[in-house]
């Protein structure tokens, strides 16, 4: 039986769509930091001058190499980041030392989002999983200039509310689909965040993402590359025909698809 996206269907996936991310303030495509470094985070270009002039001044640049940890679950948040590039993993870990990844984000939000909550401590583990970079803002500097920043915080709110909603489509997708489908999602919401067709991932870590083993990793990348979708070599994951590979992904990718819009992903 199809299962239906988390929100009600109507029409093509889903009944309410959020309000698209706004169009980038004037001039904003050539915003930088104060050290001139060029920003494609999508929240940071959406907000007014006023307030970016206000944050500008506490962000700080940083390359994130793959595996980097940002934080740990119930750890105390010390900075909230903002990628430019690269994908952040969300990732759940049991007391048995088993893991799995229950969120993905990238250049549409912002790494400890909860601190626009007033929330300091880390839900999950946070993990550069594709190495890019991005700008760091300490969790006290972000609370001095929020109230100054009424759309930032907006749009920060908003952020969590549909980051808690691709966790719980994810959830249920983890729960109810086929690996492969499973997998063609994911890589996916991957391309659609780092923008490249080739993908630096070991079976390994797919294996721990997906909450699988290693060995139905293979025996899915396998379909998928009959297929003529993927080209799986050496750690790395080619993606030759995003459209089948598209329709070879469960419903849950085209319910997250309809909010990409709001994220600011097409």
């Amino acid at each position: 039986m199809a299962v239906k996206p988390l929100i009600e269907a109507s029409g093509t996936s889903v009944a309410k769509q959020p309000a698209p991310v706004k169009s980038a303030a004037a001039g904003a495509e050539l915003r930088t930091d104060a050290a001139g470094k060029s920003i494609r985070n999508v929240i940071l270009l959406s907000i007014p001058d006023q307030e970016f002039n206000l944050l500008r001044p506490h962000l700080e640049s940083v390359d994130l190499p793959q595996q980097y940890l940002l934080h740990e679950t119930g750890e105390k948040v010390e900075f909230g980041y903002f990628l430019n590039c690269g994908m952040t993993s969300l990732v759940v870990q049991t007391s048995g030392g088993r893991s799995c990844e229950v969120g993905i984000l990238g250049k549409e939000g912002m790494v400890s989002a909860c601190l626009a909550l007033d929330i300091c401590q880390a839900p999950y583990v946070a993990i550069m999983q594709i190495a890019g970079d991005g700008f760091r803002v300490r969790a006290g500097a972000l609370e001095s200039v929020l109230p100054n920043c009424p759309e930032l915080k907006k749009e920060l709110l908003r952020y969590v509310f549909l980051q808690g909603f691709l966790v719980a489509q994810i959830a249920a997708c983890n729960r109810l689909h086929e690996i492969h489908q499973r997998l063609a999602r994911w890589l996916l919401m991957c391309q659609d965040r780092v923008e490249c067709d080739v993908l630096f991932l070991t079976h390994e870590f797919l294996a721990e993402m997906l909450g699988t083993g290693r060995p139905t990793v293979t025996l899915a990348t396998g379909v998928l590359q009959r297929e003529g979708l993927i080209e799986n070599v050496r750690g790395t994951v080619r993606i030759l025909n995003r459209e089948k590979l598209e329709h070879a992904a469960c419903e849950c990718y085209s319910v997250i698809r309809n909010f990409n819009d709001g994220l600011g992903l097409t």
